[in-house]
């Protein structure tokens, strides 16, 4: 079949529907007061397209922030059995820079040594994104990181236009969605050329929001290591964790023993760790690596933008956003990033 479709408008709440009734549906649900979560949907009434970066990226289901890995029960000689907790999930409506920031989870997770739990849970995901033709907020970053375009890592991708969506297939998954669900049409000329011009429209839109190009970024925090700038930050910092929590490509984790009462049986968990708490860095004896505030914000903004580079040639901050939004000391990552350039300048 051909890789574009056409869906109407006026026909999408019957591929919601269609959607739901496959398998456990997840798109963006509106909380109030101007936030939105990924949650379980059923119809396209419950959705908001229309939407700000969820308060909790993606990766939630990726990656659970409470996961059991393995069983155990000393009492009959059973010793540990291996658990993956899995379900056939379809995530809706993924702005670009969650998709991109799955991608950078998948990189991660699929390197040496491959982590078979998160890929297991992966490989039952199918994944429909949703384009942005403006930007959420001033808070948003993407055109500097190119995440404020499709490129790939979805099944479909949805671009809302007159009275259709522009649907790219990208997958066997996604053919298999537009044939079953029968609601598509062929693309036609002028939908192309609608297509052509909405993204001829962003390009003016969407702008570099910062004076560096993401490759040079490496460079810029070589000469900033001993900045003024990381000590401005941590003053301010609460280290409560809310940027890494909130981040689509942290991942960071700590393993726990779950004992029963009896002592004999239990869970190993793997939950989620932030490299701004005070005891991240600590080792036996007492020793911090990185026991100043300032110390671990420097160590945040390398892992988005200088040591992924290096392992992976890819930055893993996806300009979203949901660092600054979140920050409850007011840390906005963009002011951050001209204070380094303006002082390297």
């Amino acid at each position: 079949m051909d890789q574009q479709a056409l869906l109407p408008q006026a026909r999408l709440g019957e591929f919601v529907a269609f959607l739901a009734a496959r398998q456990k549906l997840i798109g963006p649900v509106a909380l109030g007061y101007n936030q939105y979560k990924f949650a379980e949907v059923t119809s396209l009434e419950e959705l908001s397209l229309d939407y700000l970066p969820t308060i909790l990226p993606p990766k939630k289901y990726f990656l659970p922030y409470h996961e059991r890995l393995l069983s155990y029960d000393l009492s009959d000689g059973q010793g540990m059995e291996p658990v993956v907790e899995v379900e056939d999930i379809t995530l809706f409506g993924l702005h670009t820079c969650d998709l991109a920031g799955i991608q950078c989870l998948n990189m991660v997770f699929s390197d040496h040594p491959r982590d078979l739990h998160y890929l297991t849970r992966k490989h039952h995901m199918t994944l429909i994104g949703l384009e942005c033709t403006d930007y959420c907020d001033h808070y948003a970053n993407c055109a500097m990181l190119r995440t404020h375009l499709p490129k790939g890592g979805y099944d479909l991708f949805m671009t809302e236009m007159n009275d259709h969506y522009y649907v790219d297939v990208n997958t066997y998954t996604g053919e298999v969605l537009v044939r079953e669900a029968d609601l598509f049409e062929r693309v036609t000329p002028l939908a192309l050329k609608e297509l052509r011009s909405l993204r001829d429209a962003k390009k003016k839109i969407f702008q570099n929001e910062l004076p560096i190009r993401y490759q040079d970024m490496p460079k810029l925090f070589d000469d900033t290591c001993d900045s003024e700038v990381w000590t401005q930050v941590g003053d301010k910092c609460l280290a409560c964790g809310n940027c890494t929590n909130v981040c689509p490509t942290c991942y960071c984790f700590d393993m726990a023993d779950e004992p029963e009462l009896g002592l004999t049986r239990g869970h190993r968990v793997r939950i989620w760790d932030s490299c701004q708490h005070e005891t991240f860095a600590e080792v036996a004896g007492g020793e911090n690596f990185r026991g100043q505030r300032s110390e671990r914000q420097r160590h945040r903004f390398n892992r988005k933008f200088h040591f992924p580079l290096e392992r992976y040639k890819r930055v893993f901050c996806t300009g979203c956003g949901r660092c600054s939004r979140s920050c409850m000391a007011g840390i906005d990552l963009k002011e951050t990033l001209n204070a380094l350039i303006d002082e390297r300048s």
